[in-house]
C-alpha cells in the first residue's frame, strides 16, 4: 500500500517526488547481506517501456535527476526536475517500484559494482574500525551490518535471490512525498498530526569491558579511536537531549571536542560525533584519528572527557550555546527541498508527524542540563570501544580501558 503526502513548500521552479520503502538492509537475511542494496540499484536500471540506456536518456533529456539509496531501515528513490517537465517524469516512479525490468545482465553489473564498493571500503581504516565498533555494539542486530553487504555474502547472491527479495519488497509499506500539489492525492496540511510515543528497545549494559572492546592492527602511523553505544529511536523523547549533547560535542569550532583535541592540544587529524536518525536504537559515538605517538595521550583525554560527561552537568553557558547551534542546524537543514522531503517521508515511515520549527525550538528550550546528564548516564556509563592502529598501542589502550571502564 502506498501512502501519499503532499507538501506545498513555498513556490519553487522545480518539483521533487520521493518514495520511502519501509525496510532496507535490515531485511537482508542471513548469508544474503547486501541483497537489498543490489535490488535497489537494479530497480533504477530499467522498467516497463525502458531498458537501462533508454531510461537514462529519457531522464537526462529533461535535465532531471533519479536517485536511490539504501538505509538500515528503509530504501529511498526520488526524482527531481523543473516543474514544466515533472508530469512527464513522475510516472516513472510507479514503473520503477511496481514494474521494474530486473534484467539479469544488469544484475551482474550491479553485483560486480557492490563487490567493488566493499573492496574500496576495506581500503579505508575508518570504515574498518567502524565495522568493528558496530559488531561489538549490535552483535547480530541489522544495524551491525554495512548496507552494501559483506565480502562473504555478496559474491554468493544469485539473480534468483534478488527476484525472491523483490516479492518481499512489493509487500512492504511505501510512502510518497512531493512538493507538487498538482499530483492527485491528499493535501499535506490536512493530514492528522500524530506522534507515536514508544519506549526505546533495551540496551545491554552488563557486558564486561573486554566484551565491549575490539581492535584491528593497521600497521600505519595512524590510530583511529571510536567510542560510544547504541541509544534510542527517533521516536523517543530522549532524541532531542542527545541532539543537544551532539551539538555540544561536535558542532563548529566552539565544540568541546574541537577545543580539547585541536585547539588546546593540536593532536587530531579528524574527529566528530556520529549520531544518525534511525527507527530503532541509533548509534552514538565519538570518533577521532591521531598519530601513533599521541594515541595514548588522546585516549586519556577522551577518557577524562567521558568521565566529565557522566559526572558533571553542562554549565548554563554550555547548554545555551549547544541549543543555539542545534537551532542553527535545523535552519540549515531546511534550506534544501531535497533534504526536507527526505526527512519528512522518513519520519512518516517511522510513525512520526514532523513538527514545526517553533515547536521544535520550544521542546529544545525545555531540556535542562540535568536531563542530559541523566540520559548520558543511562546510555554511556558502559561504552564500547573500537581501535584501528599499531598492535602494541591497541593492547596498551586495552589495559587502560579495562581499568577505567
Amino acid at each position: 500500500m502506498l501512502k501519499k503526502y503532499y507538501l506545498n513548500y513555498k513556490k519553487r521552479n522545480f518539483s521533487i517526488a520521493s518514495i520511502w520503502i519501509k525496510g532496507g538492509s535490515d531485511m537482508d537475511t542471513i548469508s544474503k547481506k547486501g541483497v537489498n542494496k543490489i535490488l535497489c540499484s537494479l530497480l533504477t536500471r530499467g522498467c516497463e517501456g525502458f531498458n537501462n540506456f533508454t531510461l537514462s536518456e529519457y531522464i537526462e533529456s529533461y535535465g532531471a535527476e533519479l536517485n536511490q539509496e539504501v538505509f538500515e531501515d528503509g530504501i529511498s528513490i526520488s526524482i527531481k526536475s523543473i516543474n514544466e517537465h515533472f508530469s512527464k517524469l513522475f510516472p516513472l516512479l510507479d514503473l520503477i517500484i511496481n514494474k521494474p525490468t530486473l534484467s539479469e545482465i544488469e544484475f551482474k553489473k550491479v553485483k560486480k559494482s557492490s563487490i567493488n564498493y566493499i573492496k574500496k571500503d576495506k581500503e579505508n581504516p575508518f570504515n574498518i574500525c567502524f565495522e568493528k565498533w558496530r559488531k561489538i555494539v549490535y552483535s547480530n542486530h541489522p544495524y551491525a551490518f554495512n548496507t552494501i553487504g559483506n565480502a562473504n555474502d555478496v559474491p554468493k547472491i544469485t539473480y534468483e535471490d534478488v527476484l525472491l527479495e523483490f516479492k518481499n519488497f512489493k509487500n512492504r509499506e511505501k510512502y510518497l512525498i512531493s512538493n507538487n500539489l498538482e499530483i492527485n492525492g491528499e493535501n499535506f496540511g490536512t493530514l492528522e498530526k500524530k506522534i507515536l510515543k514508544e519506549k526505546s528497545e533495551s540496551v545491554n549494559h552488563n557486558l564486561s569491558p573486554l566484551n565491549r572492546f575490539d581492535y584491528i592492527n593497521n600497521d600505519s602511523n595512524q590510530t583511529i579511536i571510536m567510542m560510544g553505544d547504541q541509544t534510542c529511536s527517533r521516536k523517543s523523547s530522549e532524541y532531542l537531549p542527545l541532539k543537544i549533547l551532539e551539538s555540544y560535542l561536535s558542532y563548529g569550532m566552539s565544540a568541546a571536542l574541537f577545543k580539547l583535541f585541536r585547539e588546546k592540544h593540536g593532536i587530531t587529524y579528524d574527529l566528530g560525533v556520529y549520531y544518525p536518525m534511525r527507527s530503532g536504537n541509533a548509534p552514538f559515538l565519538i570518533y577521532l584519528s591521531v598519530s601513533n605517538k599521541r594515541a595514548l595521550f588522546a585516549f586519556e583525554l577522551l577518557t577524562t572527557l567521558w568521565g566529565n560527561l557522566l559526572s558533571n552537568p553542562l554549565t548554563d553557558a554550555e547548554i545555551f550555546l549547544a541549543k543555539e547551534k542545534l537551532k542553527g542546524s535545523f535552519l540549515l537543514g531546511n534550506q534544501s527541498l531535497d533534504e526536507i522531503l527526505q526527512r519528512k517521508i522518513q519520519l512518516f515511515s517511522y510513525g512520526i508527524s514532523p513538527i514545526s520549527e517553533t515547536d521544535l525550538n520550544s521542546k529544545t528550550a525545555e531540556i535542562s542540563s540535568l536531563d542530559i546528564l541523566k540520559i548520558t548516564n543511562k546510555y554511556f556509563s558502559k561504552p564500547f570501544l573500537s581501535i584501528s592502529g599499531n598492535e602494541k598501542i591497541c593492547l596498551e589502550i586495552s589495559k587502560r580501558w579495562k581499568k577505567n571502564f
